[in-house]
């Protein structure tokens, strides 16, 4: 199918989405949270909600868009993502998200697909989200070339503010997938296999980003996701479930936090041009 570049700025229906306390623990588990951030899996307390969960509700207006121009998930990667929060999350109500089709860029043999959302509850605006998609074989339609990336340097020979190495489960696609990502890429070996990746399934490109949130939240928060206003991340290569995944993190005077995350032992990073913005 062609591309139908005369749906920029198309715009979603708002899409609702029940929020309660079993989905915010259950995404919790998800991006690997332990015993010791008890306030956000434990409905007594709440419960807290991860900022990153924003992209729960923000998948289903980004699949109407994919499929409003002509995209399909069945040749299509998650090339970047980024959330920035504008209140701290309600454990419970019901959400409304709306999605809009921001722009396609010609990349050729490829098309780079900008998707925005904004979710908002009872009228105040929740948070805002942006996903980039590349989709394969779907480009060289005569499009406009990308703009470049905003860009957070981390800081030439100044040792990282910190560290946290954290080990995933190997089930923990199969818990993080119960959050709504079904893609069988993630569960099933020989679909995965057919892929090219032959170590078998891969770990939710969003369930590292919610790893890296996770870490930048206890290692300047103390804790509290409410003082993670925005990350940015672009997934560069992919984690398998029990991977051991480390962060670093420096925090900049303007409140910026450019972070790496590897895998421990291999070099190259997993979310590239990644950084958090402070409260």
């Amino acid at each position: 199918m062609s591309l139908d570049v005369s749906q920029i700025g198309y715009t979603t229906m708002p899409y609702l989405h029940e929020m309660d306390w079993k989905k915010s623990i259950t995404y919790a588990l998800g991006i690997g949270a332990k015993r010791q951030e008890l306030d956000y899996l434990y409905e007594a307390r709440g419960p807290k909600v991860y900022p990153t969960y924003g992209v729960i509700p923000a998948y289903e207006p980004l699949v109407d868009v994919v499929k409003r121009v002509g995209g399909g998930f069945d040749n299509l990667v998650h090339g970047a993502q980024s959330i920035t929060m504008h209140c701290p999350l309600p454990a419970s109500g019901t959400w409304q998200t709306i999605g809009k089709l921001e722009a396609l860029y010609d990349l050729k043999r490829l098309t780079q697909v900008v998707v925005s959302t904004q979710t908002t509850f009872e009228g105040k605006l929740l948070f805002e989200t942006e996903w980039m998609i590349i989709l394969f074989d779907q480009g060289n339609f005569g499009g406009p070339r990308p703009v470049r990336p905003t860009k957070l340097d981390i800081p030439e020979g100044r040792a990282a503010d910190f560290v946290i190495s954290e080990r995933t489960l190997a089930e923990q696609a199969l818990i993080y997938r119960l959050s709504g990502d079904y893609n069988p890429l993630h569960i099933d070996t020989e679909f995965a296999e057919r892929l090219g990746f032959k170590e078998g399934p891969i770990l939710h490109g969003l369930c590292t980003f919610g790893h890296g949130a996770r870490a930048v939240i206890r290692g300047t928060c103390n804790g509290d996701g409410n003082r993670l206003k925005a990350l940015h991340a672009y997934f560069k290569k992919p984690v398998w479930p029990g991977d051991e995944l480390v962060t670093e993190g420096w925090v900049l005077e303007s409140k910026q936090c450019p972070i790496n995350v590897t895998v421990k032992g291999r070099q190259d990073a997993i979310l590239g041009n990644a950084y958090a913005e402070l409260v």
